[in-house]
């Protein structure tokens, strides 16, 4: 014999009240008093009605679910999503979930994918990465569709959308300082530093403070713009050394790029750190398991995916949010000595 569920007409009897009645307390996408609340709440536990989460969600106008959204990065050779993202996804997925979120990823090119005017999400996490000149665009129209967004990125004034991102320039100039605490006083740097990279932009910028805070000069020659791949940094090295400038450490924009100058070092004959110290930035797992281990900038990943997942939700919930940085921390490791 099969056991009829019951249904929300039920409940409206036991309860006595009207059926739209019924479905508003349930959903909390209507007025309805909290004495009547709680009766519907009491009929619902007498019949043991099971709340359908998804229909719910449809009242509400509610997937209850994030889109992350990744862009190709034109700057990452093979068109590979960096290490240090990977790191942050884990971390985002973990905050939405907590909050009974789903995460929808999505690995996207220029076309593009409205996820929230479908219903597919309530909102967008956008992972900032590559050329900023053309992904910022983007974020303007989102917030002049007032589509609730969130980026990770550099956090700058005037900006279009609501950006979340590290201390970039106060990472540097704080990884810089060591290099020239530890007697580096001919500091080469490697990595982008244009407005289409505002991030690499403010490290690069830090890196001139910090040498000009200890009256050093910043030397000609020993900048590379270099791409974010192991090897670019492997093939910019290479031309540092072979352009005879002379330096006895390496700051890199990010820690892929480190990785490829500290081989590109050893395949040279130099020690690390006796000839050249090298430092990083970001702090992605394999830093820890280079020969020597790396010294590098950490970006706290975990409390960007928590801080972009509650920034987000506020949005949602038409709360007022503004820009935020998170702190980075340096990590000291066998490449500074």
């Amino acid at each position: 014999m099969r056991v009829k569920r019951p249904t929300s007409f039920d409940i409206a009897e036991l309860a006595g009240v009207s059926q739209s009645t019924v479905s508003r307390a349930l959903s909390g996408a209507g007025v309805v008093s909290e004495e009547t609340r709680q009766k519907v709440a009491e009929a619902a536990r007498q019949l043991n009605y099971k709340i359908d989460a998804n229909a719910r969600n449809l009242r509400l106008q509610s997937a209850k679910t994030i889109a992350l959204l990744l862009y190709e990065d034109p700057l990452t050779s093979g068109s590979l999503i960096n290490p240090f993202f990977l790191s942050m996804l884990s971390s985002t997925i973990k905050a939405a979930g907590r909050r009974g979120y789903d995460l929808v990823i999505s690995f996207q090119d220029d076309r593009d994918d409205d996820y929230v005017g479908s219903h597919r999400a309530d909102g967008i996490i956008f992972f900032g990465y590559g050329d900023y000149v053309r992904y910022v665009d983007r974020m303007a129209r989102l917030e002049e569709a007032r589509i609730p967004s969130v980026t990770w990125g550099p956090v700058g004034t005037g900006q279009p959308g609501h950006f979340i991102g590290s201390d970039n320039f106060a990472g540097a100039r704080e990884g810089v300082a060591h290099l020239v605490g530890r007697g580096r006083k001919r500091i080469a740097f490697l990595g982008h530093h244009s407005e289409h990279t505002p991030e690499l932009r403010d490290r690069y910028l830090g890196y001139e403070q910090a040498l000009s805070d200890a009256g050093l000069p910043v030397i000609p020659g020993l900048q590379k713009c270099c791409d974010i791949s192991e090897e670019a940094g492997h093939r910019e090295i290479q031309a540092l050394l072979d352009g005879g400038g002379g330096f006895d450490a390496v700051f890199a924009a990010c820690d892929l790029i480190a990785i490829g100058a500290m081989k590109g070092l050893r395949e040279r004959g130099l020690s690390i750190p006796g000839d050249v110290a090298v430092m990083g930035f970001d702090d992605i797992i394999t830093a820890t398991f280079t020969d020597p281990p790396l010294t590098t900038v950490r970006q706290n990943t975990e409390a960007a995916g928590e801080l972009m997942v509650e920034t987000l939700l506020d949005l949602i919930d038409g709360k007022s949010v503004s820009p935020r940085r998170i702190p980075t921390r340096l990590m000291v490791r066998g490449s500074c000595g």
